[in-house]
């Protein structure tokens, strides 16, 4: 099909359509971040079920970040070559077989191959997402959509916070992480038959840059060079990655069994506590990504919220803060490392249009691959201050084991 002379002769697609061609192709993402969160509310199950110690806890749920990490790039030139559409569905019918490795695994070893399958596969989804965005919505738009994907996935990862609890509690681990299974093939079949990679292929006018429809995307290496002999790739690549490594190894791991022992919540309520946290990321992310659209400005907004979030960890770190002043501490924290999508924007605006997938896999990168290093170093922490306390089978920290841990999640924020 000719894209650029269906350009010429018809008219926009109807937002409703964007959001749903955007919308099916972002599903897989909030299914890689219900994946992603999901060990947080089982870390007890899994400690037990696998006799395995914080440091290896921490390893088995950081090979999803591995497997992500290392997929970005591959990701990123994959989009440019074969489309959104068939690399998104291809990904779901992978994750969707590592889900069910990971649930019925009789031992550690499946469970590794089940996570580093799932990581892999579900690494494609936020640059599909970057991808789609391109070319059915304008330019003037694009970090609200990037940010609004922030929310889908943090929807997921809410529902892996207290819904998953509670499934975990009702029917086990393993019959809850099988159901997700199913349901990702399910999103595959869908996504295969709705979405098309541009509104050319309905008959609607694109809004992908004009050098990218007449010459298509920049040949996979010269992407690949373009973007990463680039200066601005690189600061926005550890900005990003340093600002939401913190948030995701509390969200996503250490959080909830720190709330338990330290503030002795049961699960549901340290559940409740992070899926906050994570609510507010999912509403920073379109909010801040808005207002910079807005404010044509990409810099100062992103540098400005990553102080705040700075502070905010200074002070969850170093006051003594009641439970009930927990939810919206932890809210701020989220809401502001939501600026994290500026950056994406500000990197696709710094490189040539027609790298668009490399960009997005480059700098996507860092996000899961230091939140990657950060949770088995945190596991490690954990182990050296163990006192030897076990309960059914699983190593409880104290709480000066946490601070020792927990003092890089400054670190991290002041250095982005």
């Amino acid at each position: 099909m000719n894209v650029k002379r269906l350009n010429d002769m018809k008219s926009y697609a109807p937002i409703w359509l964007a959001w749903l061609m955007w919308g099916l192709v972002a599903t897989l993402y909030l299914l890689g971040f219900f994946q992603r969160m999901a060990p947080a509310v089982m870390v007890e199950e899994l400690m037990r079920d696998f006799n395995i110690s914080g440091a290896v806890m921490g390893n088995l749920s950081a090979t999803y970040f591995y497997a992500y990490a290392a997929m970005q790039i591959p990701s990123g030139l994959l989009v440019d070559r074969i489309g959104p559409r068939r690399l998104s569905t291809f990904a779901c019918i992978v994750a969707a077989i590592g889900i069910f490795i990971f649930a019925w695994g009789p031992n550690l070893l499946y469970a590794y191959l089940g996570r580093f399958l799932i990581g892999a596969s579900v690494a494609v989804a936020f640059v599909t997402c970057m991808k789609l965005a391109g070319h059915w919505f304008p330019t003037n738009r694009f970090a609200m959509v990037t940010g609004v994907a922030l929310l889908f996935g943090n929807i997921g990862g809410v529902l892996a916070g207290v819904p998953l609890s509670e499934a975990v509690a009702g029917v086990g681990w393993r019959t809850a992480m099988a159901v997700s299974g199913a349901l990702t093939l399910v999103t595959a079949l869908v996504m295969w038959l709705v979405v098309r990679d541009d509104p050319g292929e309905y008959g609607f006018k694109s809004y992908a840059h004009a050098s990218v429809l007449e010459q298509g995307n920049l040949p996979a290496g010269i992407a690949l060079k373009s973007v990463i002999f680039r200066k601005d790739t690189w600061l926005l690549f550890f900005a990003g990655g340093l600002s939401a490594s913190p948030v995701l190894v509390f969200a996503g791991l250490w959080g909830v069994p720190y709330l338990m022992q330290v503030y002795g919540l049961e699960r549901a309520q340290a559940a409740t506590i992070t899926s906050t946290m994570l609510i507010a990321w999912a509403i920073g992310g379109p909010t801040l990504g808005s207002l910079s659209d807005r404010l044509g400005l990409r810099k100062k907004p992103y540098l400005f919220s990553t102080i705040l979030t700075t502070l905010l960890w200074a002070i969850f770190l170093f006051i003594d803060v009641p439970y009930v002043l927990l939810y919206p501490l932890l809210a701020a924290i989220g809401f502001t490392s939501g600026a994290l999508i500026i950056g994406f924007a500000f990197a696709r605006e710094v490189n040539h249009p027609g790298a668009s997938g490399a960009v997005g896999g480059v700098v996507n990168m860092s996000v899961l691959g230091i939140a990657a290093i950060m949770q088995p170093v945190l596991g490690k922490i954990l182990d050296s201050h163990w006192d030897g306390v076990l309960i059914n089978g699983a190593r409880i920290y104290d709480s000066s084991a946490y601070s020792s841990a927990f003092v890089w999640f400054l670190v991290s924020s002041a250095l982005s």
